[in-house]
């Protein structure tokens, strides 16, 4: 039966491995080798004696769950403490759309960067972008017949209706480059810190 239950323990971890396709050998290997001490320590100490059984071992895997899923965990773990270390809005963008696969919170923490970042790169493109339009680019209000007005934020191309009127002048470059940038860190900074909760709470269930 040891031998049953190691064999079902090597065929689990195997499909784990090839689904961890793409990521560094070592750390595919360290975590190999921890899953399987963990499964091993864990279907001993629930059985006789410590001996390993199949039925032991089916119970503790069916705890990890399938291989695939636990192997889009690993992925994701990866990307994650990867974005943390270049904090780069494409690697978090990346990570956290990987993590939004997994999980609600992963979900919104990827609709509010994105939203984060967009509009922080059109804060940018529209403050450097007036030095290129000078007439068109800015932020914009348009009088509507009911009495209120439309606001828009414009990067310069096409035509400005007429009864358009620009807001801020040349007040929206350093507005633009200050507030864009402040938006892109902030934004960064948010996405960083729900990371880390995550990644926290994940190493807890682990343990």
């Amino acid at each position: 039966m040891a031998g049953d239950a190691e064999q079902r323990i090597e065929a689990y971890l195997s499909r784990l491995r090839e689904r961890l396709r793409g990521m560094n050998q070592d750390e595919v290997r360290e975590i190999v080798e921890e899953l399987r001490g963990h499964i091993i320590d864990k279907v001993a100490s629930a059985g006789i004696s410590g001996e390993l059984t199949a039925a032991g071992v089916d119970a503790a895997l069916a705890q990890l769950g399938s291989p695939d899923k636990l192997a889009r965990e690993y992925l994701t773990d990866s990307l994650l403490a990867r974005a943390e270390v270049t904090r780069t809005p494409f690697g978090i963008l990346k990570s956290v759309f990987h993590w939004a696969s997994l999980s609600v919170a992963g979900f919104w923490v990827l609709i509010g960067s994105t939203v984060g970042y967009f509009f922080g790169v059109v804060f940018i493109l529209v403050g450097a972008l007036k030095l290129i339009h000078p007439h068109t680019a800015g932020l914009w209000a348009f009088p509507k017949g009911n009495g209120d007005v439309e606001w828009a934020i414009r990067l310069g191309f096409g035509n400005v209706p007429a009864n358009g009127r620009e807001v801020l002048g040349w007040w929206i470059v350093p507005i633009g480059w200050i507030g864009g940038w402040g938006l892109v860190m902030l934004t960064t900074y948010i996405a960083l810190w729900a990371v880390r909760l995550y990644r926290a709470s994940r190493k807890l269930d682990r343990e």
